[in-house]
């Protein structure tokens, strides 16, 4: 599919500006009289210094950006959710509703994306990935002995993909310090064995390769491979909390747009909703994702035109 070109381009970018040193110049994107050695200020006045971001691991892709979030919008994000916390839930992997499970033992709420343009932008900016492939920031609170379970961000089911496709990227955005525990671990990761570990890190984080929750960084790490298919070094888990609490905020990214519009009535018009719709027609995608692009009994199809499903008397008009 066209995601799949477009994901491996993005990626291409973000490769390139982890080992940045200097400026760059992208020709109606980044301001000219706006550089100043090696930050970028993009247009919507949104900051990237690449200077800050470290490569953690290739297998998975991760990287950590220090100092993402400032302290007053940590503590703004933190304010946010206090009152509105409820359990957090997972996904089924059959059929894809949200279930509670013990697995995850969190409690979360979801933000409006439309009040936080600017950190919108910002994770943008430095994924490569457009705004409207994210899910809305979810923000996670983990108190003493909380965790999640190592998992994928991927999906195993069919509903969940219906919408935006896999997860390709996640970006987990610590909002305060945790005294003990609370690390974010990659228990496949390659390089897990050669990361040293003293008696500062929990025993969980000793199990594979680790980030430790610093209020203001962001981790970056992606769950599938450049030609999109999914990588099962991805596994990751959330650490139980030893001493303190844990805060996060977590920005879920998917091959394409999560901003579905609202669906007409079904009529007998025959159309196509998506620009990418003849291309992805001519891959073969009607018959490998039918329920996206044909539809079925309870979903109407996105490109039933370029599928040619649609009645005779439709498709005349």
């Amino acid at each position: 599919m066209g995601s799949s070109c477009f994901l491996a381009f993005s990626l291409c970018f973000l490769l390139v500006f982890s080992d940045l040193s200097g400026s760059v110049r992208v020709r109606g994107w980044v301001s000219d009289k706006a550089k100043k050695g090696s930050i970028l200020r993009l247009k919507k006045s949104v900051t990237f210094d690449p200077t800050r971001v470290t490569q953690l691991s290739w297998k998975p892709r991760a990287f950590i950006y220090k100092g993402f979030l400032s302290d007053e919008e940590c503590d703004h994000l933190m304010d946010l959710a206090k009152d509105k916390l409820e359990k957090s839930m997972v996904a089924d992997n059959e059929s894809g509703k949200s279930i509670e499970s013990e697995v995850r033992t969190s409690s979360g709420m979801f933000l409006n994306k439309a009040q936080f343009d600017a950190i919108e932008a910002r994770i943008a900016a430095w994924t490569f990935l457009p705004q409207e492939n994210g899910e809305s920031i979810q923000i996670l609170h983990y108190e003493h002995g909380q965790k999640y379970e190592p998992h994928f961000d991927y999906f195993h089911d069919k509903v969940n993909q219906e919408l935006g496709g896999h997860r390709v990227a996640t970006v987990l955005m610590y909002l305060s310090h945790v005294e003990k525990g609370g690390e974010t671990v990659f228990p496949n990761a390659e390089e897990k064995m050669s990361q040293p570990k003293d008696d500062n890190w929990s025993d969980c984080a000793k199990r594979g390769y680790a980030v430790k929750p610093m209020k203001g960084d962001a981790l970056l790490f992606f769950s599938l491979h450049p030609d999109a298919t999914t990588d099962t070094r991805s596994l990751h888990g959330s650490c139980p909390v030893i001493e303190g609490e844990k805060w996060s905020a977590t920005k879920w990214i998917h091959v394409r747009s999560f901003d579905r519009l609202e669906k007409q009535p079904a009529t007998d018009d025959c159309l196509d909703e998506n620009i990418n719709c003849p291309l992805w027609a001519k891959d073969g995608e009607c018959e490998k994702n039918p329920v996206y692009m044909v539809g079925s009994e309870t979903n109407p199809g996105f490109c039933r035109k370029s599928c040619k499903v649609c009645s005779p008397k439709s498709a005349s008009s």
